[in-house]
């Protein structure tokens, strides 16, 4: 893969909600707790083509109204091409505000709003020259231990050569208990630029509470472009308080 390749590769990994619900790239409505904490030291990476192109970071997330998250998302990219070394540079700071504009207990039902804006932050190897805005809604249906979240939107994504693009997913868990939490997902991404290639990943996710405020949460599987195969993959420490 050349160099160009493996930017716009990284560009698209970083572009589409990586964090979004994690350990999923489909998100769900529900915002953190008011006035409680949920931090995810996080790792994400994905490869393709012989080339890694990756994230690691911290994704801040607090309860500051009701029903209403506030969100920060602090990354650094990583990446190396085929034949190429390691890189690794600042990424593009995200801020976004969760809001659930219906929730009925009783039901299970719950829709939100995520708009998301995408600060060009990062170093020229791993960020952006403009803001961009993510702008998605999700919804979820829950029934006993089982979920099914999903939706999508449509990302603002100006700047020379660059297209913008819809993404759309869905995911159904399934609670163990107090303490574990499987499930599985479908996402899609449309390309984000003249020369990239939309991109759908199946995905096996899993949560563990491991004792007191932490969590274990992983998820990864095969992803799919243009007739190549390459695999994704997202671990995290989840800190709540």
């Amino acid at each position: 893969m050349t160099a160009a390749r493996a930017a716009a590769a990284l560009t698209l990994l970083l572009a589409s909600p990586v964090l979004a619900g994690p350990p999923y790239d489909t998100d769900d409505p529900q915002p953190t707790e008011l006035h409680h904490w949920e931090i995810y030291n996080f790792v994400a990476g994905a490869r393709a083509e012989g080339s890694l192109d990756g994230a690691a970071g911290v994704d801040l997330n607090y309860g500051g109204f009701r029903e209403v998250q506030l969100t920060a998302t602090l990354p650094l990219g990583f990446s190396r091409a085929a034949g190429e070394r390691f890189r690794a540079g600042a990424s593009d700071v995200e801020l976004g505000i969760k809001a659930r504009l219906y929730h009925d207990e009783k039901e299970g039902l719950a829709f939100s709003v995520f708009p998301r804006a995408i600060l060009p932050t990062g170093s020229r190897a791993f960020g952006g020259r403009r803001i961009r805005l993510l702008l998605p809604v999700w919804a979820e249906k829950d029934s006993g231990p089982w979920s099914v979240f999903g939706g999508g939107g449509f990302e603002l994504n100006p700047g020379a050569g660059n297209r913008d693009f819809w993404i759309a997913g869905v995911a159904v868990t399934r609670e163990f208990g107090e303490r574990l939490s499987v499930g599985a997902e479908l996402f899609h991404q449309g390309p984000d630029s003249r020369d990239a290639r939309p991109e759908t990943r199946l995905g096996l996710g899993a949560t563990a509470a491991l004792g007191g405020p932490y969590s274990l949460l992983v998820s990864g599987g095969p992803s799919f472009s243009a007739g190549h195969v390459g695999a994704h993959g997202y671990a995290a420490l989840g800190l709540s308080f």
